[in-house]
């Protein structure tokens, strides 16, 4: 912690929240500041069982952890239906704004959120941890890359986890007043990230959800899959779901190359990651095996991706507050881009399926 650290307060004592206490710990440039609860009890658990500091503040309500003049930044870990109510009531107390995803239920409500941060002068950034691992920039390079990925042609990613029948019952991500975009909110945002994310965000012209998708008796989606289509002719196919086994594979196929990848949200091991880069492959003479054979690659990591997430969101708060400078749109640009993709999954199931046409 240094003198110019970002002080954090944390409303809402959700499981993910513990991974991010951990991350603002660890983080060079934050201080863990605050945590609230609706219930004073529950707080002060939270912060004794995740290592607060002992002069970190306790509150039994959110209004309250607004309300302190000592808090720079917000991190909110609450259902997705309860997002617009308190991400606006942030930004109006001067509060920076570190959120979970998905960012709103809808493009509706995130333009409403975003139009408050801009009125407020203040940053927002959404939770997608593993676009701040270092790996992820290393891969981005192998896909700029002319001569050995070429032009991007093709993107599949899966980002699944089998869960048990109390979960499917009673868990806030399958409830329609807490989190109504269940598997699409949860999981289905990181394929749709990681898409976008190897199209350098250049929107897909039309979405179309694949048939089969599950939805619980409430009509909440726990598995689903969708294509998504573009005016040069790329293509690409994410599934999410809370059916199947653990997985976390992307596969970008270029003219020249291909970066395969199978645990990109969540790395394997903490401390490196790895993905294979395959450039101008083909068959042996006898055509019994490959000539060059994929190259492995695997980054070293000093700091873990939401520690890497909370240093990036902690400086460009620092930027605003010491240097005067405007809030980074491109968090919000990229967030909003991935906030659309969902938008017209949703609707391309709730429409049998039909394909649904991307306006930005």
């Amino acid at each position: 912690m240094t003198h110019t650290s970002i002080r954090f307060g944390i409303i809402g004592c959700a499981d993910i929240a513990r991974k991010v206490s951990r991350a603002i710990l660890l983080a060079p440039n934050a201080t863990l500041s605050a945590v609230a609860s609706r219930s004073l009890h529950k707080a002060a658990d939270f912060a004794k069982s995740n290592g607060f500091p002992p002069e970190a503040k306790i509150y039994g309500s959110y209004e309250s952890l607004l309300d302190d003049p000592n808090i720079d930044a917000v991190y909110m870990p609450l259902p997705t239906t309860l997002h617009l109510k308190w991400a606006v009531l942030i930004a109006q107390k001067k509060k920076h704004l570190l959120t979970e995803k998905p960012v709103a239920l809808n493009v509706a409500e995130f333009d409403e959120i975003v139009r408050a941060c801009e009125e407020n002068g203040v940053q927002i950034m959404d939770g997608t941890m593993w676009m701040h691992h270092p790996r992820t920039h290393k891969m981005k390079e192998f896909l700029q890359d002319k001569q050995r990925f070429g032009q991007l042609k093709t993107v599949n990613s899966c980002f699944t986890f089998f869960t048990d029948p109390d979960f499917l019952k009673n868990d806030i991500r399958v409830k329609p007043d807490l989190d109504a975009l269940g598997a699409l909110g949860d999981a289905g945002w990181y394929g749709i990230r990681s898409i976008l994310w190897a199209a350098d965000y250049e929107l897909p012209k039309t979405v179309t959800a694949l048939q089969g998708a599950v939805l619980n008796e409430a009509g909440v989606i726990v598995d689903c899959g969708a294509s998504l289509q573009w005016e040069d002719g790329k293509k690409a196919t994410f599934h999410c779901s809370f059916l199947t086994s653990l997985t976390m594979n992307i596969t970008a196929i270029g003219t020249h190359g291909t970066l395969h990848l199978t645990d990109f949200v969540i790395p394997y091991q903490e401390q490196e990651a790895s993905y294979t880069a395959s450039a101008k492959p083909g068959f042996n003479e006898l055509v019994t095996g490959w000539e060059p054979l994929p190259s492995e690659h695997t980054v070293t990591i000093d700091l873990p991706q939401e520690v890497c997430m909370v240093r990036e969101f902690a400086t460009l708060v620092q930027n605003i507050k010491k240097k005067g400078a405007k809030p980074d749109m491109k968090w919000p640009t990229i967030s909003r881009k991935t906030q659309l993709v969902l938008d017209a999954v949703k609707a391309s199931i709730e429409k049998g399926f039909e394909p649904v046409e991307i306006v930005n």
